[in-house]
């Protein structure tokens, strides 16, 4: 799922994104300004991979086989993000603890409690293509923006995608991932009843946790768009 901004952004991720904390943009940068560049770095190349897998294979063999050809390879990269809760935790970054484990929690649950688990049923529904497209278009940018800021030299037109694109990509998003458990929900049941049940209730809990995210990133845009406003008339 989104961390706070401040009139010169500085990152970490999400969600729900993860900020450093640091006053100005600095030339040599820290050994923690460092590690979160580099983390972002990272994070934004695997998304990308995750991107083209994505690609590829729906345009090559079909939506049916994106999952067989990409979900091992998403479950890890998204497990990575485990790291952001830490980040948020141990004060790297500024990002609110709740919005950063409300986003990486979900996407934990889609990729090892769902599709893992249920392969032939939540793998295979074409949302699954629809969700990890969401998600990797969304972090691609999102740490993108954080490896920028970090170093003080955010692109407007990247400052721009960050905080516009949630409007399409989180819906998007979230209702592929609803549908990507609803279509599990048979497998799953026969797993075990009290576990579909305990998916069943994860999916009412979607509606305000998708509100919580959706209202935490027009926050966000409005202090953004101010301190850009601010700036131009300097």
């Amino acid at each position: 799922m989104e961390g706070k901004s401040s009139s010169k952004p500085s990152p970490t991720v999400t969600s729900t994104p993860t900020l450093p904390i640091h006053s100005s943009a600095r030339k040599k940068l820290s050994v923690k300004n460092f590690y979160l560049l580099e983390y972002n770095v990272v994070s934004a190349f695997f998304w990308g991979a995750v991107l083209a897998r994505v690609l590829l294979i729906f345009h090559l063999l079909g939506p049916e086989n994106v999952a067989e050809g990409t979900a091992d390879f998403t479950k890890w990269v998204q497990t990575g993000a485990l790291l952001e809760v830490v980040h948020s935790v141990a004060g790297l970054v500024r990002s609110p603890v709740m919005t950063t484990v409300i986003q990486v929690a979900s996407r934990i649950l889609l990729v090892w409690g769902v599709v893992y688990l249920f392969p032939e049923s939540g793998g295979k529904a074409i949302t699954y293509s629809t969700m990890v497209l969401s998600w990797s278009i969304t972090e691609i940018i999102r740490y993108a923006y954080y490896a920028y800021a970090i170093q003080g030299t955010t692109p407007p037109w990247l400052t721009w995608l960050r905080y516009n694109t949630f409007f399409i990509l989180y819906p998007t998003g979230v209702a592929s991932e609803l549908l990507v458990i609803y279509a599990s929900l048979g497998d799953a049941k026969e797993f075990s009843e009290s576990y579909a049940l305990l998916l069943k209730i994860i999916m009412v809990i979607y509606i305000p946790g998708f509100y919580t995210m959706f209202a935490h990133m027009l926050k966000q845009r409005r202090r953004v768009s101010k301190n850009v406003g601010k700036r131009r008339e300097e």
